[in-house]
Order: structure tokens, then C-alpha cells, then sequence
């Protein structure tokens, strides 16, 4: 029994595993058709003819099942229609499609910070034509990113459709823009050389502060983040941290959601000096020595990839003016750990013979391709030299005409020649404005004004401004053209008129109206000489009889008009030189009155500005010196009008509160003096507020004087126009706002003259040198 129980046990083994191993055939695999006529329903737009192409059926052949799965899979992907259905009816194939219908009209709702001229920009579905649920999702994708750069990461979009009649369809995009995600901090982690707060300075994301809803740049955007760490790696660099790293950048979001913590971890290394600096050449027709004095750096310096450069480039120009072409200047860095120094052999090469064939220049909209191309020292047919062009690619960021600007070398016709392409997006560079102010002394002022840095996109600079108070009225015109006759060439003209009426501590009028035009142009690497013509009229009047007998002397003289040339020489490193934390600024100008006109006279003013960072550059200090004399020639004496009064130069004083006085009159009014000098000392650090405040604390000394009058004597009473130093002390509140540095001077004077007229406390913007 066990035996035969066995055998029927193993025969149904054998027959199971015969039944599945005989070959499976799938129904749809076995069933075939052959259609001898095909035709297609519910096609209005669509001609059959394309249907049946995307089909790809042919009549009287004979197809499988998975064959005619097909040919539906590639209707249906053609994304023509809205439903694809394949109907076998004997020999004859139906194909009934339902068409996409067309956008009737496209809407957004919800938005607020964009308007819908902006996004409709944005999306690619257009009004009349067909609507795709595809293209649909990918524009409100779009959207969504647009939100995101204003960053609002929150923001959601839903393309809805609303059916309409003859196949028409309203598309609809309902937005939920979100709040605005911000930098509620940013901080760092493994600088030892450089506070937090002086790094916070360089980067382009700002935190959030109490002035949120105006500053725009507390705003995260992930993309400047990127930007960020460049910045940050700049900065060090030029500070000769040749290792410096940025590890990470991490942006984290608040427990609330509301906001990022952004961390920077950095490796910052070791400070880098100057080594051993020398020239070598591999050309037989060139000096060595005579390259050597062209370099400025010197051994001890702090390392500075901007000094790097700027070698090269002056080497570079040196072997164009020898008339010396394909010359390439390679630098060759030796690393001393030991002493933490960088030898750097300036070794001058034969580069490869490539020329320029051709600058191609897109996406300039509005701005001419000549504003563009007078960036580059390069024209087509040129030797090319990549340092030129990169050169030429930071002069056109620098414009400030173009949101980017790329500039790239591709090979051209042949392996000799070099294309040079230039791909821009415009940014709009003109503003109007409106404002008004108020002061105890001015009344209320009202300023209107209009400026335009892209003239016409001719990259010419045009300026309005009409300013108006209770006792003074200004109107002012300004136009340059930075490219005169295509060369390096700036040309100006500035034209002004403005009235008073008895102004502070004043008690005349006075008119002035100026007409000048000018040339200014590079005579160095930091150096520039504008010359200029002048014509200037002015005229004081409804002098009281309180006033002091010299301006009523210039009262009964009327209008006067002087006209003459002048110059300005100016010297720069501030932001520009070898040292990123010190610089200079000098500048020297005089007028020469007498080429026609009523009056003759010199007029010599100059300035020197000094600044250095300390104490990890958290500490800016700053020494100002500025004077002027100016002489009368011919017999003529000088007037209120073309005298000196210090407004402005020196704090602790009351515009026209120093200078000459008449002590016999009355009213005592400032005369102003030919001569004036100024010392001014100051120091701009941190406060330990919250760097998103954006407030800095300072402290001055200002030291100075006006003095010297031409016409005392006869005056019948006692003027006062000796040389007596005024000083004054106090300290800075610094404010950085959209309108500009606002400064607060708190100051209280050390020396002075009994009929000097103080100002303790004074509101002004932030003079940047």
C-alpha cells in the first residue's frame, strides 16, 4: 500500500512538472490583425494624414496586438490630444481622439510681489494656441523658481484650467506666494584672524535686522550663497591667505520655518609674504633688467594675488610698446613654509600665435555693441591675450549696465584665430526721484531728481536735480561721455544755477550760475588730470544796512562774471592699490580766472586723504588734510562769493559760523576768507550691536581755519581776519540705509572765537572718498 501510494505521488510530480514546462503563448501575443481600412473620429485641427503617420499602421498589414499597443503608446505621446482610443471593428480600424483645446486667455491669481507683466514672461503657454497640461506644469514650476529668487521658498502654484465653449480653455495658475524666508544669522566657523562681524561685511547676503521690510538683501537666495563663498575667498586671498578654504556653507531652517541660519566653515592657514621677486627671460631680445623696474612689489609685502597681476599686466604692456608680440608672462611661485614666503619668478615667454578674429556681442537690448567693445584693448585682427580679455570682461561687470555678463574665448575658422563671445543681460540704469526734508534753520526742502547712467544705451551719464528749501533753490545739470571720440577719453559738462535768500546765518542774497565743460584722462596707473573751462557768474544783493561795509561794497558792484580754464590732478589707491587695507587719495586742482569776463584770480584747492584698517580691519582710520588760498589779480578784490567758508569741511560749526568777521557791524556776517586749511582725524569702529542693525560708532578731532580778506582796510571798523585755529571733538553715529551711510555727529568745540556760531549736533550722509 505505502509502495503504491509512493508510485501515485511521484506520477503526479512528473505530470506537474510537464504541464509547466510545455512553452506559455500570451492571448496577445496570439492575436493578430489586419485592418483594410483605418479611419479617424473627432480630428478638427489635426489632419488624419498626421494621425495615421504617428500611427504608423498600414492598410491590409497584419499586426499583433502588442504591435497596435504601440502605435496607441505613440498617438497618445505625440501630446496632441486630451484621449486616444483604438477601436478594432472587423477590418476596419477606428481611432477616436479628443484634441487639446486652446488657451482662450492665461490669468494669475494671488500674486502680489510680482505683477503679471513679470510673470508673464516667465511662463512658455501662450494665449491661441493649443494647451498642454506638460508645458502647463513646467510654467508653474517656473513661477515657483521666479518666488524662490525673491526668496519666498513657501510658494506654491496650481495651473487649473476652465472649460470654455469650442474647445477653448481659460488657464489659470492659482499662487500662493508664502512669506519670505531670511537670514535670521550667519555665522563662522574656523576663522581666527578675521571676527565674524568684519566677514559679514564682504558677503552679499545681509541679515535680518529691524529694517527687514526695506533692505531687500536679508532675503535668502540659495544662488548668492555661491556667491558668498567667492566673495569670502577674495578677501582672504588678498590678504595673503594662499590656503584659505571654504569647507561648507550650510543654510539651516529655523524650528519656526520662517527663516535660515547659514554657517561658513572656513580654513583660513597661514599669512603669506612676499619672497625673493625676480625676472627671467627665455628670449634672446629681451632685457631681464629692463622688465625687473617695471615691478613693484617688494619682498616683505603681504601677498596679494592683485599684485600678482598687476605685474603681469604692466610686464605684458611693457613688451606691446617694444613692439614685441605673442609675449606671455608666466608666473613661477616657489613656496618657503619655513619663513611663510612666496618667491615668484616673473618669466617672460613666446606665447602661441593666435589672433583675434572676431568679438561677438549678444543680448545687449539696449546698450550699443560700441560701448561694449571699448572695454577691450583687443580689436579683431590683434594678437590674443587672455589676461586683456579677462581684463575686458571685469571693465564690463564694472559698468553696471548688465545684471551678468560672460565673457568667453572659443576657437574660430582656424586653430590661429580666437572668437571672442559676449553674452550681456541689461538691467535698467536710470532712477527718478522725489524727497523731502526739514530743518530748524532751512524750513522744508523738496528735492526732485533724475538720473540716467546709460544714456540712450550710449554708457552716457545724465543728470537732473532741482532742490528747493524755505531760503535756497538749486538746479542742476550733469552730462559725461566716458568714450570721447572712442578713446579713454571722458567728457564732461556741468551746468548749475541756485539762489539764496538771506541762508544761515546769513543776511543777503546771493546768485550763482556755472557753465562748464571738460576733459578728463589716465596720465598713470592711478593717476588722472581733468582740464576744464569755467564760466561763472554770481551776484550779491539786498546787503542791510546792519551789514559790514565790505558787503556792501560787493552789493553796489552787481553781477560779475569770470571766465577761465582750470585743472584737477588726482591720485587714487583707495580700493584700487596693491594694499586692499590702506590707500590714498590726492587730488590738486587750481582755476585761472581773466580770459575775458570781470574778474582775474587764481584759486588753488587740495586734498589728501589717508586710510588704513587695523585690528583685523574692524577698525577704519582715517586722516583728512585739505586747503585752499585764492588770489586775487589785476587790482581786484575778492568777494563773499569766491571766498572760502568752510560749510561742510569742518564739524562742531554752524554753516558760516567761522571766518574774517566786521566786529564794528552789526549783525556781524560772516565774510568768508582767501584762505582756508583743515585737519580732520577720525576712527570708525564696531559697537557690539547686532551687525544687522547696521550701525557703527566713531570718533573725530577736527582742527582748522579761514582767514585773509583783501579789502580791510577803509572798512571803518575792526575785521577780524587773522589766522585763528578752531578745533572741535565729539563722536559718530554711523546708519547704513537705502539712501545711503547716514552719519550722526555728536561734537563739542576745544577752541573757537567769541562770535564763532556752534552746532553741536548735525544729520548728514556719509562722505565715501
Amino acid at each position: 500500500m505505502a509502495a503504491r501510494l509512493l508510485s501515485i505521488r511521484f506520477s503526479l510530480v512528473i505530470l506537474a512538472f510537464s504541464i509547466f514546462s510545455l512553452p506559455l503563448t500570451s492571448p496577445a501575443e496570439a492575436q493578430t490583425y489586419r485592418f483594410t481600412n483605418v479611419t479617424v473620429e473627432g480630428a478638427t485641427r489635426i489632419e488624419p494624414a498626421t494621425i495615421l503617420t504617428y500611427a504608423g499602421i498600414a492598410q491590409g498589414e497584419t499586426i499583433s496586438a502588442g504591435q497596435l499597443n504601440t502605435a496607441y503608446q505613440n498617438v497618445l505621446g505625440s501630446r496632441l490630444f486630451e484621449t486616444v482610443e483604438f477601436v478594432p471593428s472587423g477590418n476596419t480600424l477606428i481611432i477616436r481622439v479628443v484634441e487639446y483645446p486652446t488657451v482662450n486667455r492665461i490669468n494669475f491669481e494671488g500674486n502680489r510681489r510680482l505683477k503679471n507683466e513679470e510673470l508673464s514672461q516667465v511662463v512658455q503657454s501662450q494665449v491661441r494656441r493649443v494647451y498642454s497640461p506638460s508645458i502647463a506644469e513646467q510654467d508653474a514650476a517656473r513661477i515657483t523658481q521666479a518666488y524662490e529668487q525673491q526668496g519666498r521658498l513657501a510658494a506654491s502654484v496650481d495651473p487649473v484650467i476652465i472649460r470654455r465653449s469650442n474647445n477653448r480653455v481659460d488657464l489659470v495658475f492659482e499662487i500662493r506666494e508664502g512669506r519670505v524666508s531670511e537670514v535670521e544669522r550667519i555665522s563662522f566657523v574656523g576663522n581666527r584672524n578675521y571676527s565674524d562681524r568684519r566677514l559679514r561685511r564682504v558677503l552679499e547676503s545681509k541679515q535680518a535686522g529691524i529694517f527687514r521690510r526695506i533692505i531687500q538683501r536679508d532675503t535668502f537666495i540659495a544662488d548668492r550663497i555661491e556667491f558668498d563663498k567667492q566673495v569670502i575667498r577674495d578677501f582672504y586671498l588678498a590678504r595673503g591667505f594662499v590656503d584659505f578654504q571654504v569647507l561648507s556653507a550650510t543654510p539651516e531652517f529655523s524650528r519656526e520655518r520662517d527663516g535660515f541660519f547659514v554657517t561658513f566653515n572656513v580654513r583660513e592657514g597661514q599669512r603669506y609674504s612676499f619672497g625673493e621677486i625676480t625676472v627671467t627671460s627665455e628670449l634672446g631680445n629681451i632685457d631681464p633688467d629692463e622688465f625687473a623696474r617695471e615691478v613693484k612689489i617688494r619682498p616683505g609685502q603681504t601677498y596679494s594675488p592683485n599684485g600678482v597681476d598687476d605685474t603681469i599686466r604692466r610686464l605684458e604692456r611693457l613688451a606691446v610698446q617694444k613692439d614685441l608680440d605673442f609675449i606671455r608672462v608666466d608666473p613661477r611661485v616657489t613656496r618657503n613654509d619655513r619663513n611663510l614666503s612666496l618667491d615668484i619668478e616673473f618669466a617672460v615667454v613666446k606665447g602661441p600665435r593666435v589672433f583675434v578674429e572676431r568679438i561677438d556681442i549678444e543680448g545687449n537690448a539696449t546698450t550699443l555693441d560700441r560701448v561694449v567693445r571699448r572695454q577691450f584693448e583687443t580689436v579683431e585682427g590683434d594678437p590674443f591675450n587672455p589676461r586683456q580679455i579677462r581684463d575686458a570682461a571685469e571693465r564690463i561687470r564694472a559698468l553696471g549696465f548688465f545684471s551678468n555678463a560672460e565673457v568667453n574665448a572659443r576657437e574660430g575658422s582656424s586653430p590661429e584665430q580666437v572668437i571672442v563671445d559676449v553674452d550681456v543681460e541689461e538691467q535698467p540704469t536710470g532712477s527718478l526721484g522725489f524727497g523731502a526734508s526739514y530743518s530748524a534753520s532751512g524750513g522744508v526742502g523738496v528735492n526732485v531728481s533724475f538720473s540716467e547712467r546709460n544714456f540712450l544705451g550710449r554708457g552716457q551719464r545724465l543728470q537732473l536735480e532741482f532742490t528747493t528749501t524755505a531760503d535756497t533753490g538749486t538746479y542742476g545739470f550733469n552730462f559725461v561721455e566716458p568714450g570721447f571720440l572712442g578713446r579713454n577719453l571722458q567728457f564732461g559738462i556741468s551746468a548749475s544755477y541756485s539762489e539764496t535768500t538771506t541762508a544761515t546765518n546769513t543776511s543777503y542774497d546771493t546768485v550763482r550760475g556755472l557753465f562748464s565743460p571738460s576733459l578728463e584722462f589716465p596720465v598713470s596707473e592711478n593717476g588722472r588730470l581733468q582740464v576744464r573751462y569755467v564760466l561763472n557768474a554770481t551776484e550779491i544783493s539786498d546787503v542791510p544796512a546792519t551789514s559790514s561795509a565790505i558787503l556792501q561794497a560787493e552789493d553796489a558792484v552787481g553781477m560779475q562774471i569770470a571766465s577761465g580754464v582750470g585743472y584737477t590732478y588726482s591720485y587714487r589707491t583707495l580700493d584700487t592699490g596693491l594694499n586692499p587695507d590702506a590707500g590714498i587719495l590726492f587730488r590738486f586742482g587750481q582755476d585761472f580766472a581773466g580770459l575775458g569776463g570781470d574778474l582775474e584770480y587764481v584759486q588753488t584747492n587740495a586734498l589728501l586723504v589717508a586710510e588704513r584698517k587695523v585690528l583685523n580691519n574692524d577698525v577704519t582710520l582715517r586722516a583728512v588734510f585739505e586747503g585752499g588760498a585764492h588770489s586775487s589779480l589785476g587790482g581786484d578784490v575778492s568777494r563773499i562769493t569766491d571766498r572760502f567758508n568752510l560749510n561742510g569741511k569742518m564739524r562742531g560749526f554752524d554753516s558760516f559760523g567761522i571766518g574774517p568777521r566786521d566786529l564794528g557791524a552789526a549783525n556781524q556776517d560772516a565774510l568768508g576768507g582767501n584762505y582756508f586749511a583743515v585737519a580732520k582725524f577720525e576712527a570708525e569702529f564696531p559697537l557690539g550691536l547686532p551687525e544687522e542693525y547696521g550701525v557703527r560708532g566713531g570718533v573725530f578731532l577736527d582742527v582748522g581755519s579761514v582767514w585773509g580778506l583783501d579789502n580791510v582796510a577803509g572798512t571803518g571798523g575792526p575785521v577780524d581776519d587773522s589766522l585763528h585755529l578752531r578745533s572741535a571733538a565729539g563722536v559718530s553715529l554711523f546708519r547704513d540705509t537705502p539712501i545711503g551711510p547716514l552719519r550722526f555727529n555728536f561734537s563739542r568745540t576745544l577752541e573757537k572765537q567769541p562770535y564763532d556760531i556752534e552746532r553741536d549736533f548735525d544729520l548728514t550722509i556719509s562722505t565715501r572718498f
